[in-house]
């Protein structure tokens, strides 16, 4: 039987990010045409079908409190703040003030400033000196490829049980499964931690193949790990399973 998918064409692809709530959002088309001229650069964007599904998911587990590693001009920030709860934080980790400079004025233009909090610097250093004052809801990575592991391991026990981790370019526009392309340094380390997630007790996860890959993990509970940070997580879901 052959495998069941439908390959995207340009033009079956504008039908899919028009098919959304809030496809013509002023302030996303705003900041995706400034973003657009910087060119190559361009592309560390996230497309707008990622950007729906994020807000979507965010507002899904009721995030109050939200992480981002890889900020850039600040399309993901955007769409994760508008749809916190009440309240609710989002905590960016970047050390481009050029690209964040951007972020910074439409998260203005948009009335996010007082949801967003920029951490400006190398998140290595940065990231093992956060200390949450409550448990993280949801996590998006999309920095540096071959850092991907050490964000995932350094922000996991501040996850709650239910929590999402969300990765993008875990594709690396097909090199992952290239003959050759799939042994070079970021790609053996985005093949590597699919490999590592896919396996991994921790968490359940899917592989979701929109634009280059996204990948969408759920904190599930474990003795040995849940609350190691911050004590016990009354946000179990109820009837989850222990193991």
């Amino acid at each position: 039987m052959p495998a069941k998918y439908t390959p995207l064409t340009d033009a079956l692809y504008d039908y899919v990010i028009t098919q959304r709530s809030n496809a013509n959002d002023p302030l996303l088309a705003a900041l995706h045409i400034e973003t657009e001229n910087l060119g190559e650069l361009a592309r560390m964007a996230i497309g707008p079908d990622q950007g729906s599904l994020i807000s979507l998911l965010v507002a899904l587990i009721g995030t109050k409190l939200a992480v981002e590693v890889g900020t850039f001009t600040g399309t993901s920030s955007i769409c994760i703040a508008r749809s916190l709860a009440p309240g609710g934080k989002l905590i960016c980790f970047d050390q481009d003030f050029k690209s964040t400079s951007i972020a910074r004025r439409y998260w203005i233009k948009g009335g996010l400033q007082d949801r967003i909090d920029l951490r400006l610097g190398d998140a290595h250093r940065l990231l093992p000196h956060y200390k949450p004052q409550s448990l993280i809801d949801f996590v998006f990575i999309d920095a540096e490829k071959e850092g991907y592991d050490f964000y995932y391991e350094t922000l996991l026990p501040y996850v709650r049980t239910g929590g999402l981790i969300l990765f993008d370019n875990m594709l690396r526009g097909g090199q992952v499964v290239h003959p050759v392309e799939k042994n070079t340094g970021a790609t053996r380390a985005i093949d590597q931690l699919n490999r590592k997630l896919a396996a991994d007790s921790r968490v359940q996860c899917v592989l979701v193949p929109i634009a280059d890959g996204l990948v969408i993990c759920r904190k599930l509970y474990t003795a040995a790990h849940e609350g190691r940070k911050l004590g016990t997580d009354s946000r179990r879901i109820p009837g989850e399973s222990r193991f």
